[in-house]
């Protein structure tokens, strides 16, 4: 499975953007699509999941009422809206797949993409 993010960019506090991941390849067996994040001198976190046949979805409290996680099942896409964006949101955004059950965990994501920066002005 091969994964490529596009949207990412610089955008003032309060402000919104709207990231998108391609997938190809073998995704037949993809169960769950989900977006994480790392800055810089940090671990890479979970940020937000879906799950694929279903279209249920996990939120990480810190951006739980601000971002939304959606996908297009014929394009073989997820996407991730982020509005009213805080400083704090600055990071490198990755895609990520998973053909396992426990699709909440960051563990059982095998399949990343390059990532795109997000930085957010206060």
């Amino acid at each position: 499975v091969q994964l490529v993010e596009s949207g990412g960019g610089l955008v003032q506090a309060g402000g919104s953007l709207r990231l998108s991941c391609a997938a190809s390849g073998r995704t037949f067996s993809t169960n769950a699509m989900g977006w994480f994040r790392q800055a810089p001198g940090k671990e890479r976190d979970f940020v937000a999941a879906i799950h694929w046949s279903t279209g249920s979805t996990y939120y990480a409290d810190s951006v739980k009422g601000r971002f939304t996680i959606s996908r297009d099942n014929f394009k073989n896409s997820v996407s991730l809206q982020m509005n009213s964006l805080k400083p704090e949101d600055t990071a490198v955004y990755y895609c990520a797949a998973t053909n396992s059950l426990n699709w909440i965990s960051i563990a059982e994501y095998d399949y990343w993409g390059q990532g795109t920066q997000v930085t957010v002005s206060s």
